[in-house]
């Protein structure tokens, strides 16, 4: 699978060849965060698929934070791209970057429930964990 996308203002820019691990929605306290409140919905994709084709993404990690993620974003609109666990190979990437967001198609789990709001939506028949689910 071929997937492209990039930022709102286009000045970054990915491409991004594998078949995805996972697609789920992220319920975390820092996902609401960079969604604007909402679950985050994102795809899991193997790493060495994954490249910048335009620009340089401006990266984050918290340092207080045990196992702190590392997120990338736009430095000129502020989107976040992807993010990456030291915990795990693949990279995490926002189904919204995507140029057809409709190939994410579903989430297929719905992970870190234990910080679920009230308004979060998660759809009947798929698979809820508190936390991150074994591997």
């Amino acid at each position: 699978m071929r997937l492209e996308g990039g930022c709102y203002c286009r000045a970054l820019r990915y491409v991004c060849e594998g078949k995805p691990v996972a697609k789920a929605q992220c319920h975390c306290r820092e996902c609401q965060y960079f969604s604007g409140g909402g679950p985050n919905y994102f795809l899991m994709l193997p790493a060495e698929g994954f490249s910048f084709v335009k620009g340089t993404p401006q990266t984050f990690t918290r340092s207080d934070l045990d196992n702190a993620v590392t997120r990338e974003f736009c430095a000129t609109c502020g989107k976040h791209l992807t993010t990456h666990r030291p915990d795990m190979p693949e990279i995490i990437l926002k189904a919204g970057t995507l140029d057809q967001p409709e190939l994410f198609e579903r989430a297929r789990m719905a992970i870190f429930t234990v910080d679920r709001q009230p308004f979060h939506h998660i759809p009947d028949g798929i698979p809820s964990f508190s936390h991150l689910p074994k591997r």
